[in-house]
């Protein structure tokens, strides 16, 4: 399984995305640039130029018509997918951490940090209503509790969003009214990142306490553990077998006083149901910060602190591979 290596940002990865099709991949880094390429071979269609601080998520709406990106310039910004051209731009107090389309891809979501004075707050704007684009105003706006959003997905149907906050809690927003509908709290410390399965039935958080736990979406029932001895960045579950993936490694600050071996920087493969590690594939000179499969779950993604994204294509063995039980 040699990796496609790409090199398009000169800083840390921040997050990675495949669009519906899964024949693009989007990455963001903390240098400004979000670029996209073709996942098949590696090759780089182009990049999105606007953003003046660091890029903290990016989306795609099903169709691959437009794309959503925040950034720590105070800003979320919205593109033409095709040619590149900024469509609208939600100015924000503080920088935008998390956002994404609903699943009809009219309605954006983003969470902005709680900072200089500011609170946290989920933003929801219609991208239909030109009014709400041009006054900057969302027709709707949630503040967060007492903790901050460190990550947001949508929920199936686009009814409610699942977000993960920053003293580990899980909460579920109707997406409608703006109220709490659920509350957990499974993880002890900061949810890196949430990906939902493909049908959105249910969910997998990666946080800060070594752990990545799944959840069923509507009910927010914890199902599974998956345990490391390392912060886990990024988790994502597998579109055609029951497997995930989890990226992480120890703080990125601490890096330099490890060698390459003992900083645990491979993206580990578990066992959906059995929440047993059955494999890992090394790589990257850092911290995983996102890892993502290909919707036909052939291949998968992982983008690190290196500033490298690194498309693998797995090879036949690893869907002969069954789990003896």
């Amino acid at each position: 399984m040699k990796p496609i290596l790409l090199q398009g940002h000169e800083r840390s990865i921040t997050q990675i995305k495949y669009n519906r099709e899964g024949d693009l991949v989007f990455s963001c880094a903390k240098d400004t640039v979000v670029n996209v390429w073709y996942s098949l071979n590696g090759e780089r269609l182009g990049t999105y130029n606007g953003h003046t601080g660091a890029v903290w998520c990016v989306d795609v709406d099903w169709d691959t018509k437009q794309v959503l990106t925040g950034s720590a310039d105070n800003s979320c910004r919205l593109w033409d997918c095709e040619t590149g051209k900024q469509l609208a731009l939600f100015k924000t107090s503080s920088a935008v951490r998390t956002g994404g389309f609903d699943f009809s891809g009219n309605i954006v979501m983003f969470t902005t940090d709680k900072q200089m004075g500011y609170h946290c707050y989920v933003s929801f704007f219609d991208i239909r209503d030109p009014a709400q684009i041009s006054n900057n105003e969302p027709y709707m706006k949630v503040p967060a509790s007492e903790s901050k959003i460190t990550s947001a997905v949508w929920g199936p149907l686009g009814e409610f969003v699942i977000a993960g906050h920053e003293n580990g809690e899980l909460v579920q927003y109707s997406a409608k009214s703006g109220e709490i509908m659920t509350k957990v709290k499974e993880h002890t410390k900061q949810i890196n990142d949430i990906q939902t399965s493909l049908d959105l039935t249910m969910f997998i958080t990666a946080s800060k306490d070594s752990t990545a736990k799944l959840f069923d979406s509507a009910s927010f029932e914890h199902l599974k553990t998956y345990r490391t001895e390392r912060p886990v960045n990024s988790a994502a579950i597998s579109p055609i077998v029951e497997h995930v993936v989890l990226g992480g490694g120890q703080e990125a600050m601490d890096v330099t006083t490890t060698s390459t071996r003992i900083g645990k920087f491979e993206a580990r493969f578990f066992h959906l149901s059995f929440e047993e590690e059955f494999g890992r594939v090394k790589g990257h000179f850092g911290p995983i910060n996102s890892v993502a499969f290909h919707p036909d779950g052939k291949s998968y993604s992982s983008g690190g602190e290196d500033g490298y994204v690194r498309i693998h294509h797995f090879d036949p063995q690893y869907f002969e591979f069954e789990m003896e039980f």
